[in-house]
């Protein structure tokens, strides 16, 4: 793959790429196809911020993790988080995936529950006049309010250390975008989708380059905005949608 001269013809590529993985069929292997085990919107909300906030790894061992997650919580995770006992928490005794454990697990349930109980819930933090940029800036010391270990505050990307936070980006694009293909939800209203930031990783990073989209060697936030900057260009209501094309491309490549 090499880079394409002229904006038209890479429009068009992208253009291409993005609605042949825009597709339902694209869910059944994906992260996002666990949030879709549910119709409740908190529980769309709880189970795809906690499946977003594992989601490194190969896909099946993902899936396979959030789904023992979701088992523990008796596939309620509203419910759950809203009114487990100390009791049920022992259900997570040894769980690990990848470097995230219990102990992380624990840390995200009692903020959950805090967040759930004092406010609308995960969406309530991304409200008000501040850009996204200074929302996701703040959402690491938002969502761990009370004291927690500190290797589990290091599971909420930090962008003013640099992040790319591709976690929670891409938990943001799952939420806000809506174009009726039935794979991104829509739920929430209050952030546009012309405001979201590319979940940039190695592997959406490698295509960017290689297609003339990103000559920033680091995938750090200072590449996420650069990126992003250059998909507005194609389109400026919707950018992250090519988040499709270069995760397509990726998998082809």
């Amino acid at each position: 793959m090499e880079a394409i001269n002229g904006k038209s013809k890479l429009k068009a590529l992208l253009d291409e790429q993005f609605q042949l993985f825009n597709q339902i069929d694209f869910i059944e292997n994906d992260p996002i196809s666990i949030p879709h085990l549910f119709t409740k919107k908190e529980d769309i909300e709880i189970s795809g911020f906690i499946t977003a906030s594992i989601s490194w790894g190969n896909r099946k061992s993902i899936l396979n993790s959030a789904r023992k997650i979701l088992e523990k919580m008796e596939l309620s995770p509203h419910e759950f988080i809203l009114n487990h006992s100390e009791k049920d928490l022992k259900h997570f005794k040894g769980f690990v995936h990848r470097t995230f454990n219990e102990v992380d697990m624990v840390s995200f349930i009692h903020s959950l529950k805090r967040i759930y109980e004092n406010s609308e819930g995960l969406e309530a933090l991304f409200n008000g006049e501040n850009s996204l940029t200074e929302k996701l800036a703040q959402f690491p010391q938002n969502f761990f309010l009370h004291e927690v270990p500190k290797r589990s505050r290091k599971r909420i990307a930090n962008i003013a250390k640099g992040s790319a936070a591709k976690r929670i980006n891409m938990f943001l694009r799952w939420m806000v975008r809506n174009d009726d293909h039935g794979v991104d939800f829509g739920l929430w209203k209050t952030i546009s989708p012309s405001e979201l930031f590319i979940p940039l990783d190695v592997h959406s990073g490698r295509i960017a380059r290689k297609l003339g989209l990103l000559e920033r060697k680091q995938d750090d936030w200072k590449a996420v905005q650069l990126l992003t900057d250059e998909l507005r260009k194609f389109d400026r209501k919707d950018p992250v949608k090519y988040d499709f094309a270069l995760f397509g491309m990726g998998m082809t490549s």
